[in-house]
């Protein structure tokens, strides 16, 4: 029987699983890019503005830092490198879903129920890279489409759209390849995100001293840089394409080569031999939970402690940028912060930091969901171990490991800025606080995946769901013209731009209400409904 026998049955049923998810991301992300075209037409009218832009853009560390290089000076390289963030977003997106319809499948059973069927043994992964390839693409082709709807070039428009959907489909043959390591779907996420998280400090350190700098070259070793190296709007290099086909290829048939060469259930890395007696710690649930998080903690602290690095690092730089145009200082200070342009710049950097550690503080909470279709959770709690204790040994981490991963980027962030300015003593504690003000919302992400995981445990994902929405408000939200209502609707809306806004306790206490509500709410549901044998 042929390896592939049965890949067009697994493409239908990842497309029916998938029938709502798949084409949401792919319309909204798609169309964003035209909405913020139009936007950034009515930010700068005239030639003489884009072209003033494009000169401080194009060179500082701040915007080459968060967006990207800039390659022309017109309205299509403005958007370009506006859009900058959208090959890190599609690759996520991409990650968990080959790792959904791969390892997780395998971790719950259904990937031997179906093997028992006429399926050849990679027609699983075969179907997993192919679907969400094609959705890179389709989204690729759709955010062109809007691009050119919105009176900008076509052939800058397909480059940028494909250029998007290059990064995605890189790291949806790497999420195939890290599914094949591990034992477990979230080894096999943490593996291939911690890659992405990589690729795009390396795509920082090769940008952010410009083209010309010494260490430029570093942007090639990152499959995000790629994407910014298509140079779309300027002078495209359609080569890059074939660099990223060829990257992607290879992932997926060393994935193909691994998982021949494995058991089903199992990794090729072996999993590590336990000691022969348990530590004390492992005694209790919360023992236990540590030994869990423990790397989840360590990484989103040491990403977010050197995010905070590069952002304190270049976030002086913004005042030179700001000289000789309003409409960019109106648009920083509406983005966050109320007085010094610098501040402004400070307050948005640490709301983007906020926004990262809420996707921890998902990622945490749904490690309860994962416990319980894993059949782990279930000769847990047939101790002496109640619900709610289980249940507060992981939510501890998705409520006080942000704490610790904000509090790593404010010390980092404040002592780069300090040093810049000549006065930490006087930089570390402002934009310390600036960081740490960010919690409240950061605990609202959390209480909506702890209800989601209580309440309707089989839409638990729809946590990242709301954790995207949250993100692009929070990133164009402002560009796109979106009403304050709407934008009302993230909570990072409501948190006090520090430093240099007004500090109010008020949002912060009712952020905090709501997540103690929707926490309240999760815990009731995880003790009045069935928890999954396995």
């Amino acid at each position: 029987m042929s390896a592939l026998v049965g890949t067009r049955r697994m493409v239908r049923l990842i497309l029916r699983r998938d029938r709502f998810v798949l084409p949401l991301w792919i319309v909204l992300l798609g169309l964003l890019p035209a909405s913020l075209a139009t936007g950034t037409r009515d930010l700068y009218p005239t030639l003489a503005q884009q072209e003033q832009y494009a000169q401080t853009a194009g060179t500082n560390p701040t915007f080459l830092a968060l967006y990207g290089p800039l390659h022309a000076s017109g309205l299509g390289g403005l958007v370009a490198q506006r859009v900058g963030f959208f090959p890190v977003v599609v690759a996520v997106i991409s990650i968990l879903a080959v790792v959904r319809h791969t390892r997780t499948e395998e971790d719950a059973g259904r990937r031997e129920l179906l093997g028992a069927t006429v399926l050849g043994r990679q027609a699983g992964l075969a179907a997993a890279l192919l679907v969400t390839v094609c959705a890179n693409l389709a989204f690729g082709l759709l955010m062109a489409a809007g691009l050119v709807s919105a009176g900008l070039p076509a052939t800058g428009s397909y480059a940028l759209g494909f250029a998007c959907a290059l990064g995605g489909c890189v790291f949806t043959a790497l999420a195939g390849l890290a599914a094949q390591l591990t034992e477990g779907a979230g080894a096999a996420r943490a593996i291939a995100l911690g890659v992405l998280g990589a690729a795009f400090v390396v795509r920082v350190a090769g940008d952010i001293g410009g083209p010309d700098s010494g260490a430029a070259w570093l942007s090639w070793l990152s499959p995000i840089g790629w994407s910014h190296a298509v140079r779309a709007y300027g002078d495209e290099r359609w080569w890059v394409f074939g660099l990223g086909a060829a990257v992607t290829v290879l992932l997926a048939v060393v994935a193909a080569a691994l998982s021949a060469r494995r058991d089903l259930g199992a990794g090729i890395l072996p999993a590590r031999l336990g000691p022969a007696q348990a530590s004390p710690g492992l005694s209790g649930a919360f023992g236990l939970a540590w030994r869990l998080h423990r790397g989840l903690l360590l990484g989103w602290t040491i990403t977010l402690a050197l995010l905070g690095v590069v952002y304190g690092g270049v976030a002086d730089g913004v005042r030179d940028m700001m000289n000789g145009s309003p409409q960019l200082t109106e648009m920083f200070q509406r983005m966050g912060g109320q007085s010094a342009i610098v501040d402004a710049t400070l307050a948005a950097m640490l709301g983007t930091l906020g926004l990262i550690a809420s996707a921890y503080a998902v990622q945490a909470a749904l490690r309860m969901r994962a416990e319980e279709t894993g059949g782990r959770a279930e000769p847990v709690l047939a101790t002496a171990v109640g619900r709610v204790t289980w249940v507060a040994s992981h939510l501890g981490f998705a409520l006080l490991g942000p704490t610790v991963a904000l509090a790593a980027a404010g010390i980092t962030a404040g002592l780069a800025h300090g040093a810049n300015t000549g006065d930490v003593a006087g930089q570390l504690p402002r934009v310390l606080a600036g960081a740490m003000v960010q919690l409240p919302a950061v605990w609202v992400l959390a209480g909506v995946a702890m209800a989601l995981v209580g309440l309707a445990p089989r839409l638990a994902g729809v946590a990242w769901a709301v954790f995207a929405a949250f993100l692009l408000v929070g990133q164009v939200g402002v560009l796109l013209g979106l009403s304050q209502k709407v934008l009302d609707l993230s909570p990072f809306t409501h948190i006090p731009r520090l430093p240099g806004g007004h500090a109010s306790a008020t949002p912060l206490l009712w952020l905090t209400l709501v997540a103690a509500v929707l926490v309240v709410a999760g815990l009731a549901g995880v003790r009045r409904r069935d928890v999954p044998v396995g």
